[in-house]
């Protein structure tokens, strides 16, 4: 009997202590929230951006022969949505002085890098143009570009030309779908 009783009195102090420790915890709740904004940027470090491409003819030979000028990382972008890369000249014509040659001598091949999407081969010019179609959202996409002038264009509108630097800007814009 004396068992049964020292073991109603734990169980009844096991019980208030359970109680009273229970009585004693408070919760709190906090909202969490992940806000959203569309974004699209083509990144600081994007060669395109602020660089420069040169074509030298020299000799017979370069203007007989088409020129390739494979630029790595020329863009790199990023893209909360599926987006398009388009591409123009800022004017008609490559310009020194009172000298023009056509843009569309040149043209731009979308390839390689880690951006998807339908890359396309065009020739430059004062309208935009899509250079990559449908490529998926995505952090610092990178996009290889070809600059190209075939010897058959350079035989046709730069050969003949006075000497010079001949120049033109060209302008990529990453837009959103």
């Amino acid at each position: 009997m004396k068992n049964q009783f020292v073991l109603a009195v734990l169980s009844l102090g096991v019980m208030v202590l359970g109680i009273n420790y229970a009585q004693a915890q408070e919760t709190a709740t906090t909202t969490v929230n992940i806000n959203l904004a569309d974004v699209i940027s083509i990144d600081p470090g994007s060669v395109a951006k602020g660089g420069e491409v040169n074509f030298y003819y020299n000799t017979a030979e370069d203007y007989q022969t088409t020129q390739t000028i494979a630029i790595a990382n020329s863009l790199i972008v990023t893209s909360a949505k599926e987006f398009d890369i388009y591409v123009k000249s800022n004017g008609k014509d490559f310009v020194n002085g009172d000298y023009k040659i056509p843009v569309d001598v040149l043209t731009i091949t979308a390839k390689g890098g880690t951006m998807e999407g339908k890359k396309e081969r065009i020739k430059i010019g004062k309208s935009d143009k899509k250079l990559v179609k449908k490529a998926p959202y995505g952090s610092k996409l990178t996009l290889d570009l070809d600059y190209e002038i075939s010897g058959k264009d350079a035989s046709k509108s730069i050969l003949g030309k006075p000497t010079g630097v001949y120049t033109q800007t060209v302008t990529y814009t990453a837009a959103a779908h």
